[in-house]
This record gives C-alpha cells, sequence and structure tokens, in this order.
C-alpha cells in the first residue's frame, strides 16, 4: 500500500469513527457538509484524497475543530 493511500484510509476511518460517534448516518453528514452522499462513502472507504476546503466542510458538519478531526482515534473519540 503506498503512503497516500495509508494516508487516506486512516483519513476515511477517522472520519468514519467521529460520524458514528455523532450519531450521523453518511447521508446526514453529507448534507451538513455539503457534499454528495457518494463522494463521502468515497472518502470514508479511502478512495478518495480530499482537499482542505472539503475537510474543513467535514470538520464543521460533525461539529468539530480540525485538530479534533485530525486526532480522532478510533478508540479512545477526540484526543483532549
Amino acid at each position: 500500500m503506498t503512503r497516500e493511500k495509508e494516508k487516506s484510509n486512516r483519513f476515511g476511518l477517522a472520519v468514519r469513527e467521529a460520524r458514528a460517534a455523532a450519531g450521523l448516518t453518511q447521508e446526514e453528514l453529507a448534507d451538513r457538509s455539503g457534499l454528495d452522499r457518494s463522494y463521502m462513502g468515497g472518502i470514508e472507504r479511502g478512495e478518495r484524497n480530499p482537499t482542505l476546503s472539503v475537510i474543513e466542510k467535514i470538520a464543521e458538519g460533525l461539529g468539530v475543530t480540525l485538530a479534533e478531526l485530525f486526532s480522532y482515534s478510533t478508540k479512545k473519540g477526540p484526543r483532549a
């Protein structure tokens, strides 16, 4: 696996875990973020490499800061 793909997979997993913790479906998060649901699914599966502006929209849709989204741990939620 390439380094870029690994990063995409890790970010996608963080988005999925944060979305689940927020109690949102992919469609709800996509709507809140102003994105298409299929694009959101691609991000979560590590198939898309979102721009910073898209990442900001996702964080806003989740109600978290960029730092919280990037530090999201699948075991503990956002790190303090």
